[in-house]
């Protein structure tokens, strides 16, 4: 169909056309569709699938897919956001379509904000099945494929996990050299999961395709969730500690929230989800959700294991366009907070030493540090902590003699400081643990005692 163009604003459906899974080649085949439009072909594949599995995991593993097939259409939906939604292969109930449709509204939150677009009752996913009946616990061994995305966070739960004696493959999506350097030092098992978007994609977007942020963590999650079924592992770990369920604060919006499926609203549905609908005996879960931003780097800082390793400069990991030439970019909001977070932890040398430079001495850094401190600018649309976590840091810094005379935290003291509430600085309710988490009870029992010192 060559002759068919991309055209946003005449498209008026979405078509989820069909999904399948090579078990010869560990190749999952995810197809969609604008209107009567050419097929839009995404892979992911899987390493060491195995190629035969017996009736349950067969039938969970097609339960999967399916929906990874429906969370990862949100890449392509979001090119057109056509009015109708159609599943032209197979149907889904009731509680499938409200997933999705929450997934979808709340996962492109920032997108629609940014693109000037109201997605309020517009998604909606046909529910022309009957309800599913409870999914069956499948016998799965006790494992875990932890997500890392070459960060602090991921290696937090990474060594948590080794402490406690928890069987762990260390496991990311896509072809990214650092992650992958970062994983290999681990010393642990490793599983590389391929992901192809389907080319048009990007020719979509230079024919004026509506672009911007999707849920990533979700479509990962769903891909991680696929991949565990097949292998036969029962637990999908992801290192999203509880200030990711805070977002931006738009004037005359209200909240945005970038890492919404980072959140614990998306962690609570999407494992919920899992263990009614594919397989019962399949935990989803975060094993920082309980920890702050700042209790997560108090915990990174206390081994220098991964220093030459880790970078949580997301620059390095986008699709297209320039990437630093060294593992932090030292100007982003990701850079910023890390540095602010890590500051309190970590001696003034060793932190630099990561990072290159002390970014907290230079007063162009200024406005980026004052959009993390919400002050006079909302929360970056970042992965980065919540502003009052970022002020109690800058705050507490400001009181060391090793970081007061730095530009940025001279300027915090004398100009912003005398503006805040005292009572509201202090780090140590910042570092307390939560008890909304869904992090399995024998291990979180274990693992309390750890997060808490």
């Amino acid at each position: 169909m060559t002759d068919w163009i991309f055209n946003r604003d005449a498209i008026r459906t979405f078509r989820f056309v069909r999904c399948a899974f090579d078990a010869q080649t560990g190749v999952a085949q995810l197809v969609y569709a604008f209107d009567d439009g050419p097929e839009l072909t995404e892979t992911v594949t899987v390493p060491g699938a195995p190629f035969m599995l017996d009736d349950a995991r067969a039938a969970a593993a097609e339960r999967a897919l399916r929906l990874l097939h429906l969370v990862a259409g949100v890449s392509y939906y979001k090119a057109a956001v056509a009015d109708e939604i159609r599943i032209d292969d197979y149907a889904i109930d009731a509680d499938t379509a409200a997933l999705l449709e929450t997934v979808y509204r709340n996962g492109l939150g920032e997108f629609a904000y940014r693109n000037g677009l109201d997605l309020r009752g517009k998604i909606r996913f046909p529910a022309d099945a009957a309800p599913s009946l409870p999914a069956p616990a499948l016998g799965l061994r006790q494992h875990a494929l932890v997500a890392i995305g070459g960060g602090k966070d991921s290696l937090v739960s990474i060594e948590a996990l080794r402490a406690e004696g928890v069987a762990q493959t260390v496991t990311w999506i896509g072809g990214s050299q650092l992650i992958a350097a970062c994983a290999a030092h681990t010393g642990l098992p490793t599983l590389n999961i391929g992901r192809q978007l389907a080319p048009q994609l990007f020719e979509f977007n230079r024919q004026g395709a509506w672009n911007g942020h999707i849920p990533v963590t979700a479509v990962n999650s769903a891909i991680m969730a696929f991949a565990a079924v097949l292998l036969g592992v029962d637990q999908v770990v992801f290192s999203n500690e509880r200030s990711a369920s805070y977002g931006s604060q738009i004037p005359g919006t209200g909240e945005v929230n970038h890492q919404w499926s980072k959140g614990w609203a998306f962690e609570s549905a999407f494992g919920d989800y899992l263990q009614s609908h594919v397989a019962a005996d399949l935990h989803y879960y975060s094993l920082l959700r309980p920890l702050s931003e700042l209790a997560v780097a108090r915990q990174f800082a206390r081994t220098d294991r991964y220093d030459a390793h880790f970078s949580s400069c997301n620059r390095n990991f986008h699709i297209l366009g320039e990437r630093p030439t060294s593992r932090w970019c030292g100007v982003c909001p990701k850079c910023h907070f890390v540095f602010l977070a890590l500051a309190p932890f970590v001696p003034k040398l060793r932190l630099v030493g990561i990072v290159g430079r002390n970014l907290l001495d230079d007063p162009a850094q200024v406005p980026g540090f004052d959009a993390l401190l919400e002050y006079g600018e909302h929360k970056p649309f970042e992965c980065v902590g919540e502003g009052r976590e970022s002020r109690a840091a800058m705050a507490l810094l400001a009181q060391r003699p090793d970081w007061r005379e730095d530009a940025v935290i001279q300027r915090f003291a004398r100009q912003i400081l005398p503006q805040l509430d005292a009572d509201a600085l202090a780090l140590e309710p910042l570092l307390a643990l939560d008890d909304e988490h869904r992090i399995p009870a024998a291990l979180w029992e274990r693992l309390r005692a750890r997060f808490a010192a």
